[in-house]
């Protein structure tokens, strides 16, 4: 009786080796592209920052030795510097440590993070120097239109117009912003495409929790429309295909094929709220550090008048809890427990 199976024929050695070489990389890009491009910089940073305290001490990073990590986020929550001591945020020390992991990790090392020698001395940390994070001012829609009014009408300033309006309607990360497309699967480092319909935009985004689509709808006039501003930019920037957000030449009359950095968005974003005294009340160097990118995210989750739920899907968190820190001025006493247990 003839047998079921179909034999598969052998590759030869060489051959084999090769396939399983080009698997290799590819299995190496995938991993690569499990981290935002950002978290890849700071983590390789953190990489760099323990691998020069190891070679100053005489010790060696890798096999990783969790006695030498315990001694080096110690060091970290203590450092000295020429102007005398100052302590780093224990939120700062475990980003750092989990930078060293994922790479320890990646070069194929276990790291045990429980392990006491680490887990003591972090949790030391936190009781020592825990403290709640730096949080950037949220952008209200009043704030947004006195920036948008500090921009130009050329075309620099309409690319800017679309960004900030975008940037505060959808709720987006910068890198989201800039890892727009025209369209879908239009280039390799595209991080989302925006499609044009008729009663608004769909922006579908690959953020950190994985793919969403958001809506944005129009405004209520055409000046503080980001549906008509990014209609604007496309038309105006000649943006047909490829990146949709891109660097502008010198003279400022032509649109080149290049993706704006996400550090544009953060710039941008500081230079217009100085310009329109936004917290007027600070002194300049103070109000340069209130504001970054993640103002106009934490400016629509502040205004938006919606229920929690859906905020929290437009912004594509994972709970709810995670929503309510960028609602920096919301209504913390509507609802009054005290009251309601009969005080």
């Amino acid at each position: 009786m003839a047998s079921d199976t179909v034999p598969v024929p052998a590759l030869p050695q060489d051959q084999a080796l090769d396939h399983l070489s080009e698997l290799a990389d590819k299995a190496r890009a995938y991993a690569r592209n499990a981290k935002a491009e950002n978290t890849q910089r700071a983590y390789a940073a953190d990489w760099r920052h323990y691998s020069a305290w190891c070679m100053r001490r005489g010790v060696s990073p890798l096999p990783p030795d969790p006695q030498a990590i315990g001694l080096y986020l110690a060091d970290l929550a203590s450092e000295t510097s020429a102007v005398g001591r100052r302590s780093r945020s224990a939120a700062t020390v475990e980003r750092r440590l989990s930078g060293l992991a994922w790479t320890v990790r990646q070069r194929g090392y276990p790291l045990d993070r429980s392990d006491r020698h680490i887990k003591e001395v972090l949790a030391g940390i936190r009781r020592s120097h825990g403290r709640p994070p730096v949080q950037k001012e949220a952008l209200l829609a009043a704030d947004l239109l006195r920036m948008l009014g500090c921009l130009g009408s050329d075309l620099r300033g309409v690319r800017d117009r679309a960004i900030l309006l975008l940037g505060f309607a959808g709720g987006l990360r910068r890198s989201e912003i800039v890892g727009l497309d025209h369209g879908a699967e239009e280039t390799a480092d595209g991080r989302g495409w925006v499609e044009v319909l008729e009663g608004g935009l769909v922006l579908h985004i690959r953020g950190k929790t994985g793919w969403r689509e958001v809506e944005v709808g129009p405004g209520s006039t055409p000046l503080r429309c980001p549906v008509a501003a990014l209609k604007s930019w496309m038309e105006l920037g000649r943006i047909a295909h490829g990146p949709l957000f891109r660097r502008i030449a010198r003279d400022g009359k032509r649109t080149l094929s290049d993706r704006l950095s996400d550090k544009h968005v953060a710039r941008l974003v500081q230079a217009t709220a100085l310009a329109a005294s936004i917290r007027g009340d600070l002194p300049e160097g103070e109000r340069r550090h209130c504001f970054a990118g993640h103002s106009l995210r934490a400016g629509l989750a502040t205004a938006a008048e919606a229920e929690e739920r859906f905020v929290q899907r437009h912004l594509g968190h994972t709970s709810a809890e995670m929503t309510r820190r960028y609602q920096r001025r919301r209504d913390r006493f509507r609802i009054n427990l005290t009251q309601a247990a009969g005080l």
